[in-house]
Formats: structure tokens, sequence, C-alpha cells
């Protein structure tokens, strides 16, 4: 999901980030023996997407290399790693090596060199050999991945939380190589990089180009595009595009890579490509980065667009950063009654991010790969869509989502889907919706702030007011969760591998989850939240490993549950609730593994990781937030990275206003005032003076907030230190402000904000707390 913010958290080791720019040429050791795989999410029969490829992973192949252990962390480079582990290859000669199991003439391999010191991005190569031989150079690169910092991520190493590390290339062999053929990713003696870590390869026989159809108006033949890249094509592509609209006829994209510098937009007309192979649209414009390749719909206030069809080409974009507002994905706009049909799409900011109202739209057969942000979004009043048979890994944020802002999305489904790896957020979520289907898909290896399956009431304009909450029936069968769910590091405890959260409002519909396996989750397999919901309804449930809990209710609501069975449970007890008999549960038949009359109320438990059935242990008491800060003393800054709660977060969370950086801010939802922001110092301070910040940028007009500041020794009777009054931040001035205390001890300060003149809500980006 678009504009979801983070807490800036203290950098963890990781993997050598680049400093030296070749490696040490060593002797590289004998190769290892395979092992035996963990759980895949590829080729589980009758769930995720069918995929045309064959997936091995990297650390149960032939290697002389090093393998990486398990790892769930935050910032750690297995933690992003598809099972959570992969390959170091660090001398000259090291090698992963892969034996097909199925004809192929096409790789594709996802991994991880380390950035360049400066954060703008290091290249290099990998050499493909067959049976020993050299076939081919394959480029690779950091420039798509490592961002750094809190919300919005940058490119500068120096603000640390290194994560997003993997990338993926591919090639085509120029030959069938039969089964059992040996392809081996080696390290060459030209290397550029100080380590390459593989995480796996996908193995493909990739059919014959697609012809052009008959009738068909010809981008390059009829209008000229270049399909060398070397020549802007978009004016051309376009014509094509229109003139297909015009006279009826589908627009053929041949073999070549085009360069594509703004929006190509679409209106009844079809798109084809000679398959996503050989047909490629690439590129961004170079004076004005916000403008780059992308297909679209008109927008929905233009008109939107309809009966359109885009198939078998690939958009490889050049997105290298994450800026909201850039309209850089690789499908967008409104398109009703439209397909989108083996179309890859790769380094754009979102896979589709589609903005309704619209209607009957249905992306199929596809892969979206390395994004920036979503893979999906169905944002703002889209009804009767679908997303199936698509493949998704490696996405900056929810892998398929849908955002009912403001307007109802009804009657939607994700069906069929294999969505791997997102770096932040949820594998598939709701936020709000009615009637919404989420069934028949495989999730694996949630990364941090997010689960497998979400359900919630969550995100500005998600209100039954607006008829946009969830509501009617929402159902979820046949879904399998893999390694799923992580450690929240602002709220410091488990996101659950399924998870229903009622921020906005209480779920009050009827939610069936049915016929599902969660296996191996990071942290307990269901939890309820905020809000909480009624009725969810669970039958025919398989819970096999947890890190914590088989349940976790932290919100009131009701459930029924018959044929949950939970085993490998590695909490203290198998449920975890503080709200006595605030969620209210029915059992039917069946169950076993999980129920108890005295559920664990205490603190969070260090998780165990069963990592395909080898027990590791989680991150200590508290995974989620690596480095957890002790009593910083009575010098300096006394709330820089404490913990902090808000009474509400819009996108920007509370974390951003004690991370040390400016640039980042806190925001509470817009017009619902009042609200507060809370900070644990850790033990009573004489706190003397305030310093307030917001972002330094000029773009920060000058504005005034009302605010009070109160204190606490227990976090439950509050004195007020401060009374309200009015605090002007002016970008000339730094945009800081200053708030004088008496010097009472206090352990928790809370500010209370009751104005913005520049802005509906409260918004701080530094909260700094000092004894004078």
């Amino acid at each position: 999901m678009l504009r979801r913010g983070l807490s800036a958290l203290t950098s963890l080791a990781l993997l050598a980030t680049g400093a030296a720019t070749a490696l040490v040429l060593t002797t590289a050791p004998a190769a290892r023996a395979a092992g035996v795989p963990a759980p895949s999410p590829v080729g589980i029969s009758g769930r995720g997407a069918s995929v045309p490829f064959t997936e091995q992973e990297a650390e149960y192949a032939a290697t002389n290399g090093t393998v990486i252990a398990p790892d769930r962390l935050y910032t750690h480079l297995a933690s992003e790693a598809s099972g959570r582990q992969a390959v170091t290859l660090d001398a000259t000669g090291e090698y992963v090596e892969f034996t097909l199991t199925k004809p192929a003439n096409a790789i594709d391999f996802r991994y991880s060199i380390p950035d360049s010191p400066d954060g703008t991005g290091r290249n290099a190569s990998l050499d493909v050999r067959v049976d020993g031989a050299v076939l081919k150079s394959v480029p690779v690169t950091s420039r798509y991945g490592w961002y750094y910092g809190g919300y919005p991520f940058n490119n500068n190493p120096g603000s640390g939380n290194p994560h997003h590390f993997y990338d993926e290339a591919r090639t085509l062999f120029g030959r069938t190589l039969a089964a059992g053929t040996k392809v081996r990713l080696q390290v060459p003696s030209t290397s550029q990089a100080p380590s390459f870590t593989i995480d796996l390869a996908d193995f493909e026989q990739v059919a014959a180009p697609i012809a052009q159809p008959s009738g068909a108006l010809n981008v390059v033949t009829d209008f000229g595009a270049d399909p060398t890249g070397a020549a802007d094509s978009t004016a051309k592509i376009q014509a094509a595009v229109t003139a297909g609209q015009q006279q009826g006829r589908t627009v053929y994209i041949p073999e070549g890579t085009f360069q594509v510098r703004d929006h190509i937009v679409v209106d009844h007309v079809t798109l084809a490509g000679a398959g996503p192979w050989y047909s490629v649209l690439t590129g961004r414009d170079p004076a004005d980065r916000a403008k780059a390749v992308g297909v679209y719909g008109k927008y929905a206030n233009q008109g939107g667009s309809s009966d359109v069809t885009l198939k078998d080409f690939a958009i490889l974009g050049d997105i290298q950063e994450r800026v909201d507002a850039d309209q850089v994905n690789a499908i967008g706009g409104a398109l009703s009654n439209s397909t989108v049909d083996d179309v890859w799409m790769q380094h754009t900011k979102v896979g589709a991010w589609m903005d309704g109202p619209m209607d009957g739209f249905t992306i199929k057969n596809s892969r979206i790969l390395d994004q920036t942000a979503d893979g999906v979004n169905f944002h703002m009043g889209v009804t009767n869509s679908t997303v199936t048979n698509t493949f998704v890994r490696n996405t900056g944020d929810d892998g398929l989502a849908m955002w009912a802002e403001n307007i109802p999305n009804v009657n939607n489904s994700f069906t069929h889907n294999t969505v791997v790896a997102p770096i932040l957020a949820n594998n598939i979520v709701t936020y709000g919706g009615k009637n919404i289907t989420i069934s028949d898909n495989t999730m694996s290896d949630t990364v941090t702030n997010g689960g497998g399956l979400h359900i919630a009431n969550r995100y500005p304009g998600v209100n039954s007011g607006q008829g946009t909450a969830v509501s009617g029936t929402l159902t979820a069968a046949r879904n399998t969760l893999i390694r799923t769910g992580n450690s929240d590091y602002n709220w410091q405890f488990g996101v659950g591998a399924m998870w229903f959260d009622g921020l906005n409002e209480a779920l009050n519909a009827t939610i069936n989850i049915s016929d599902s396996d969660i296996l191996d989750s990071s942290y307990e397999a269901i939890q309820t939240i905020e809000g909480g919901g009624r009725t969810l309804n669970f039958s025919n449930i398989n819970i096999d490993g947890t890190g914590t809990f088989a349940l976790q209710f932290q919100a009131g609501g009701a459930g029924t549950f018959t044929n949950v069975t939970a085993k490998h449970v590695n909490g203290p007890s198998p449920i975890y609730s503080c709200q006595g008999n605030a969620f209210a549960i029915t059992q039917g038949s069946g169950n076993s593994g999980w129920y108890t009359d005295q559920p664990y109320c205490g603190g969070w438990p260090t998780p165990v990781w069963t990592n395909g059935g080898v027990p590791s242990t989680g991150g200590g008491d508290d995974p989620g937030d690596p480095d957890d800060p002790g009593d910083p003393g009575d010098t300096g800054n006394l709330a820089q990275g404490r913990p902090v709660s808000a009474g509400h977060a819009d996108v920007y969370v509370p974390g951003n206003a004690v991370d040390g950086n400016a640039t980042t801010y806190w925001e509470s939802p817009n017009n619902a005032f009042p609200q507060s922001l809370t900070v644990d110092l850790g033990s009573s301070k004489a706190v003397g003076r305030l310093v307030l910040k917001l972002p330094p940028a000029a773009a920060w007009s000058t504005r005034t907030q009302t605010l009070s500041v109160l204190g606490s020794t227990d976090n439950g009777t509050y004195t007020t230190l401060k009374g309200s009054a009015g605090y002007t931040f002016n970008p000339s001035s730094g945009n800081t402000a200053t708030v004088s205390l008496p010097g009472t001890p206090v352990r928790y300060l809370r500010l209370t904000f009751t104005g913005n003149t520049g802005w509906p809500g409260a918004q701080l980006s530094e909260l700094e707390a000092y004894t004078s």
C-alpha cells in the first residue's frame, strides 16, 4: 500500500556493504551436497499461480559458496530471501550449480550484490556456465534495490536501515538445454562486486515469438518505432495505439526493446506483443524523472478507458526510488471491461495501481517483480475486478491490495496467485470492501509490518459512513501461508500470518476463512487487533508451526472455530489475550491443539522459527526492535529511539518522530483532533526542554500547531506540564519550536494536539527531550 510510514531502526550487521570494488582472488572450496528443501510456495497443487517455470532454491543446489543461515529479522539479508536462506559467493570461481529437471532455454535468477558506498548503485556481472563452459555473462546491479532510512525511503546509506536487497535478472540461453544439464552461476575472474548472494533460479522453456496477428498495425513497420531502444519511441507507439483505436485494429509490438518515456494511453484497443521475453517497453524521461514507461487508461475524471486488452509483452522500468506522488507504474488509470494477460512488470513503482471508479478489470497469467511499492492496488471504487494466476515477488509494499478509499470496492477477487517476499506490509490485503474473495492463493516470506492475509478497516477513506468499510461477506478459502507474519517494529510485537484489524471501526461483516494451511508462521497464526471484528468464521484450518501463539487476541469481537487444528505451537500458551472475554469463541467440532481457558497475558516471548522443521530461536524478547534502547541516561536527547505511540497514525507512523531523522515524520488522520503522541523515556527524567521539529524543506510552509504537554510516571495518571499554546514552525528558521518545561520527573511524555494551521492533522518529524 502506498504512503505507509516506517520508523527508522538501528541498522543491524549485514554482509559487506560494498566498500571494496573487487573480490579477493581465492581458491574456491569443493561443492557440498544439496539439502532437503523447506516448504515452497511454488507448485502447491490447486493453489497459487500455475507458472511456466521450474524453481530451484540456491541453498539446496550444489555450491562451494556459503549458505547464509535462516533469519527473519528486518535489515538482515537472509530475511528477504525466499525460504529465508540463500548462498553467498565471495571468491572467484565460487558458484551455485543447478541441475535441470526439465528442458529449459531461459533463466530468471534472484540475487543481491552490495550497494556502492554512496548509494548510487553498483553494476557487475555473473557467468552462466553450462556443463562447465561459459555460455554468457549476465549483467547484475544494485541500482533497483538497497533502500535506506524510514518512510519515505531514500538511497543514502548514511540513513541506516538497509533493506530491499534483492533483484532479478533474466536471459535466454540461445538454445534448449536438456533435463539433467548442469547450469552454474559463477563468479568471474573480472568480478566487479565483493560478493554475490543467490536466492533462487527459475528455469523456463520459452515458446517461440508470437507472430503478428492478421490485420494488425505494427509499431515498427507502420509507425517507425525503434526496436533497438536507441531512440525515444513514445510518440510513435502512441500514434499506433490511437490509430488502432480509430480503425478497430490490434496494435502489435514485435521483438525488440523500445524506449518509452511517458504513458502510452489506451482506450478501446488491443496492444499485443510477441511475448514477454521478446517485446519489451522500457525507459524514463532523462529530464523529468516523474515521467516513465507505463501503459495507462484515461483517469476516471477524464472519463476512464474501457475495452482494452494488453497482452504478451514486458514493461521493464527504471524506477530506483520511491516517490509516492509519481505516476510511474507499469499499468494505471481506469480500465473498465479490460484485460491484462501475460504481461511481465518489473522495476516500476507499482505493477498496476488502478484508480477507480472502474468495473470489470482482470489481470491474469502475469508476473510482477521487483517493485518499489505495491504489486497491484485496486484503489477507490474498483468493482467486479480480479487478479488471477499471477506471480508476484519482491514488492516494496503490499503484494496484492484493495483500498476502498472514499468509494466502495465491491465484488473483487484475488484468486490462484502466488505472492512471495513483500519487503514491507502484507502478501494479500483488502482495506475495506464489500463481498471480497481472496482464495486459492499461496503466500510466503513476509518481511516486516504485515502478515500473509490481512482484512482491515484501515487507512483514510475506509468507513461505513461512505460505504467503504468491510461489509457483506468476505471469503478467504483454500489459501496456503508459509513463513508469513512478522514483527511490527512500531508495535514491537508480532503480526499474525492472518490478521484482522478494525482501526477505523470494527469489522462488522461475515468473514469466512476456510480450508487453509498456515505453516511455519513467524509469530502468531491468527490475530485480531484494534477495533476487532465479528463475525470471523474459521473452518478446516491447519496450523502447523508458529513462532509464538496459535491465536493472539488484542481486540474484542466474536469468532467460530470448526475443525481448526494446531501443532508445533511455540508460545507459552496457544492463545494470547489480555482482553478477558472481550473476544467470544464459539467452538464447533474437530478442534485440537489450540484452545485454552487460561490464555497467556504477559511479555512478548521470543519466537521459535522452525525453518522447514529445523528449530531456531528468533531475535530475542523484542525481535521486532533489534537493539531495543536501554535507559539513555540524563544527557542528550532522551526521546531518540525510545518506544513511542500515538492515539492514531495515518500512514506516517509515530516511530518517525523519534528516529533522529528530521526528514521523516509522524502524521495523524485528517480532521480528527485532538491527537496525541506519547514517548516512553525508560525511567523518570527531569525534562526541562522539548525541541519540536518538522521537515526542514521549504515545501513545508509556515504553520502553527496548538498543543499541550503532559507527563506521567506510570502511563496511567497524567498531569499537565505545559498548558495548551500555539507553536509556530517556520522553514526559514529550521521548522523548529522549543517548549520550556518545569523539570518535573516523568517517564512518559505526551503531546496532545488540538490544531494545525497548515494541515488538518497533527504533524511532527522529531520530538527531542532534554533535561536542560
